[in-house]
């Protein structure tokens, strides 16, 4: 069975705070961060400064989520960084190969990332030079949105790629995960989930990651016997 990963965004954390709001996800797969520039979409988070300060102190491997600009110049850093995943959106990067060949030289898992309304289609040639493809659930900017269900085909087309393909590529979906949709993108496909206000919007935030994982691990089961 495709092992259930659970990457909870720090987007929905307390900011003030973000080493004990780690701790509080210390069960886990890893911790997604959102770094959003202003320019590839309409809000701003952190940048490479307060990551590399987040990945000194973080109990969980990092996984970066780049919402940025010019990816091809600004994503490497973030490899160097000592990030165990850093994840670059097509729609920022001139040459995506390339860009994801750098990454993994230099250390990180590369992933990619498409917005709602971009078709997978076309860069299907290239999941080989991909340890992760995330598609995104919402429109990329802000938390707290709901799941669009509008892109489940577009996962179980990405799944059948990779599974005929028999690259060991993860798919990754991001936006409106809950208890409730996890288990739609599961069916769909996805294994490795990302979510912010299911995670830090409950009161035990470490029992909700738990949730989380056995809802889609129970549908990732199911949908391999």
């Amino acid at each position: 069975m495709t092992q259930c990963c659970i990457n909870p965004s720090i987007l929905s954390a307390d900011f003030v705070n973000l080493e004990a709001e780690l701790k509080r996800i210390s069960n886990a797969d890893a911790v997604h961060v959102d770094v959003m520039d202003n320019h590839f979409v309409p809000n701003l988070t952190i940048g490479l400064p307060v990551v590399q300060r987040i990945q000194a102190v973080s109990p969980v491997p990092l996984d970066a989520h780049l919402m940025i600009a010019d990816a091809d110049r600004w994503a490497p850093g973030f490899a160097d960084a000592g990030l165990a995943s850093v994840t670059f959106h097509a729609e920022a990067a001139i040459a995506p190969i390339k860009l994801a060949r750098e990454l993994r030289a230099r250390g990180a898992k590369a992933g990619m990332a498409l917005r709602p309304g971009t078709p997978v289609e076309p860069y299907l040639d290239m999941l080989s030079e991909l340890d992760m493809l995330l598609i995104m659930t919402v429109e990329p900017g802000f938390g707290g949105q709901a799941f669009l269900d509008v892109t489940l085909p577009k996962i179980r087309r990405a799944r059948n790629a990779i599974d005929g393909s028999g690259i060991g590529v993860a798919i990754q979906v991001d936006g409106g995960i809950t208890e409730d949709t996890i288990a739609r993108a599961a069916e769909a496909g996805a294994n490795v989930f990302v979510a912010g206000s299911a995670v830090y919007g409950a009161d035990d935030p470490a029992a909700a990651i738990d949730r989380l994982r056995q809802a889609g691990s129970e549908t990732l089961r199911s949908a391999a016997e």
